[in-house]
């Protein structure tokens, strides 16, 4: 049964360093202030009620929790504690940096029903961290990583492509190389321009080009694939929509409120044109998905139907429960073909 986060940001807090592209404050559209006792029990109530019978998880977004002095930590979760021995809540999650972690943190957090650490890695690339004033090594983020997985935690690795010095390739190894260090789960958060930072001014300047939208989606696009050929999920594409996210924040770069449905269409049109063989040019054609993927099949405002008007003279899409989420059937004339996301697609990316 899917979890229910119960988020509190606590924006910027503990964090020792300002990168050149953050505004937590504009990314979680919260003041970032330490929330009371209170409040995080009062909170945890309101979603509780509405969770039905679904699990509770806690988490502590946006600062670098294990930063703080650990009175302030013991603070935020010494309420938790009674509700995670009730079984009320099931889990805890912080997320920090990965300079900020070592073995006795971690068993000093496990021991407060923290079951998951995110660390804003967001490059493998020495060059990419040092443009990008992060005042951390990729070592140490292999470091960190070690030592969350071996203290018995889940490691989640946040990843930001298209970053000052970044390139494709870059990204892709940057992957690669969290994926071997241990981290069990992904976050892609290509970068996003926000008004009033460092890279606002290098990117009004000339200085700096990001990544937009459609160049973030084909990037993404790779990565999420190979996440998925490592069995590694990508638990987020794209900044979360946010009232702190809007035309008055949000300058320039990779931004979209469906980034992540946007990545995934990508990959079901893909493998729609591997199917598709020649002799169905011109005949009608059925398209089989799992019944949670129809959307991503059809893609935003039905563009994959839209591109495939060229190969076939009509299609429609039926959901089948008997498909896994990663599997498409094609249907035409004397047709049926079978395929799968991960097994059926190869892309490669261009070295320097």
């Amino acid at each position: 049964m899917k979890k229910v986060t119960v988020p509190f940001f606590i924006s910027h807090q503990g964090c020792p360093h300002t990168c050149v592209f953050c505004d937590q404050h504009a990314i979680s559209g919260s003041s970032g202030a330490l929330p009371a006792a209170e409040a995080i029990l009062a909170k945890i109530g309101v979603w509780r009620r509405s969770a039905g019978e679904r699990p509770l998880e806690v988490a502590f977004f946006g600062g670098t929790f294990t930063a703080l002095p650990e009175a302030v930590q013991d603070r935020l979760l010494q309420p938790l504690q009674g509700l995670l021995a009730s079984g009320e809540v099931s889990s805890v999650r912080i997320s920090t940096r990965p300079d900020c972690i070592d073995d006795a943190t971690v068993t000093r957090l496990s021991r407060q029903g923290v079951t998951t650490i995110e660390l804003g890695v967001q490059s493998m690339d020495s060059s990419v961290l040092e443009r990008s004033g992060r005042g951390h090594t990729a070592e140490a983020s292999e470091a960190a990583i070690r030592c969350i997985r071996d203290g018995g935690l889940a490691a989640v690795a946040q990843l930001m492509p298209g970053l000052p010095g970044d390139t494709p390739a870059k990204s892709f190894h940057s992957l690669k190389r969290v994926i071997a260090s241990g981290a069990g789960f992904i976050r892609l958060y290509p970068v996003v321009v926000l008004r009033g930072t460092e890279l606002a001014r290098r990117f009004q300047s000339g200085e700096y080009v990001p990544l937009n939208v459609e160049e973030g989606v084909q990037l993404c696009k790779v990565l999420l694939h190979e996440s998925m050929r490592s069995a590694v999920p990508v638990i987020r594409i794209g900044l979360q929509a946010d009232d702190g996210l809007n035309d008055a924040t949000v300058l320039g770069g990779c931004w979209h409120p469906s980034l992540g449905r946007l990545t995934r269409s990508e990959l079901y049109y893909d493998l729609l044109c591997t199917l598709l063989p020649s002799a169905t040019i011109g005949l009608n054609c059925t398209i089989l998905c799992h019944p949670a993927r129809i959307s991503e099949v059809l893609g935003q405002g039905r563009i994959n139907l839209k591109r495939l008007g060229s190969r076939v003279a009509s299609v429609r899409i039926k959901p089948d429960e008997t498909l896994t989420k990663e599997e498409l059937v094609i249907e035409s004339f004397n047709h049926c073909i079978k395929g799968h996301v991960v097994t059926d697609l190869h892309y490669t990316i261009d070295e320097e």
